[in-house]
């Protein structure tokens, strides 16, 4: 059954600039984040959005976010590296997705763990391509952070923003954890 275009949800879309590049942050008519990605993976966005609430079922325009979220992103390239887990999204996620995501939002920064490492804290030892299918859903970039996770050995692996990218937001936190 298709909903009708009033029954929509309108999401406003607005680019943040960071020392990374342009961020897209998507908010619902509640001022809680939706999506969350890199100005140059719009149609990841747009696609993620899509599988979780049906592409029919809505409708971004581009306007303002609410100033809290702005302020939790810019204080976390500031280096308050905490400011983003206190940035209210919903998911949409999978109840798996959903404690994959959650696991990631309490992670140590700068501390990265490997995909194996969180199946095992989920108590889902087998689940370590789960976490990886789970992590690269993952609608909320930098906020879910999913650039912490790395593969065997440490070995830095995909990133829908780019290696470079996943780099800079380890190095980022990394340095802030140490003048903390």
């Amino acid at each position: 059954m298709m909903r009708d275009k009033a029954a929509r949800i309108s999401l406003t879309i607005e680019a943040v600039d960071t020392p990374i590049g342009g961020l897209l942050l998507v908010c619902d008519g509640d001022g809680v984040l939706r999506a969350a990605d890199f100005d140059d993976c719009e149609e990841r966005l747009y696609r993620l959005l899509g599988r979780r609430l049906g592409l029919s079922s809505f409708e971004l325009l581009p306007g303002m976010i609410p100033d809290p979220v702005k302020t939790e992103v810019a204080a976390y390239f500031a280096g308050d590296l905490a400011a983003t887990g206190r940035i209210t999204l919903k998911t949409d996620g999978t109840a798996f997705q959903d404690r994959v995501w959650n696991a990631l939002r309490e992670m140590a920064p700068g501390q990265p763990v490997t995909y194996a490492e969180l199946a095992n804290d989920l108590g889902r030892s087998g689940a370590t391509r789960a976490v990886g299918h789970a992590n690269a859903a993952n609608p909320f970039c930098v906020v879910v952070p999913c650039h912490r996770l790395v593969g065997a050995g440490g070995a830095l692996t995909g990133y829908s923003g780019g290696l470079e990218r996943k780099r800079w937001l380890l190095a980022h936190e990394a340095w802030h954890n140490a003048l903390t």
